[in-house]
């Protein structure tokens, strides 16, 4: 059997889970660095102006939640199991967050532009690909228990 751990001591879906963690720890703290930010930042809503990297539209909530998900995503990396959930369920809540964008548009309590809506569909694609492919491979090899290993 095969080790998949990583340098870090952890799996390859505990690794994946801290690397978008800390991205989006990365992203909510530049949301609120003026240069990483254009514009007016408002709380909320389409008051907010600003926008991140002169691309993707924010606002202070916005940027606190994606600080939210870069905590529970630093938090989840300590185990296996809530690796893969915040994986997939914080991806299915983004893939949500794009169907609301397309919806929406502009307005709203957070502020989301056609880059917005993209990066939303990507990221949440990727992280539910990311929390089922690693926790497949392992399975796979016996070292992650499916449903019927549980107790």
């Amino acid at each position: 059997m095969a080790n998949t751990t990583i340098r870090t001591g952890r799996r390859p879906v505990q690794a994946a889970a801290l690397l978008v963690g800390v991205a989006f720890l990365a992203v909510g703290v530049l949301g609120f660095i003026p240069g990483a930010t254009s514009g007016d930042l408002a709380f909320a809503g389409p008051h907010s102006h600003a926008l991140l990297f002169g691309v993707f539209a924010v606002s202070a909530l916005h940027n606190l939640v994606h600080l939210l998900f870069g905590v529970l995503g630093v938090l989840a990396s300590a185990r296996r199991g809530p690796s893969r959930m915040f994986l997939v369920v914080g991806g299915g809540l983004y893939l949500l967050l794009w169907v609301y964008g397309s919806i929406i548009h502009e307005g709203g309590p957070l502020p989301v532009n056609a880059a917005d809506n993209w990066l939303h569909f990507g990221l949440g694609a990727a992280m539910v690909v990311l929390g089922v492919a690693t926790t497949a491979v392992e399975r796979s090899r016996g070292q992650y228990p499916g449903p019927e290993q549980r107790g």
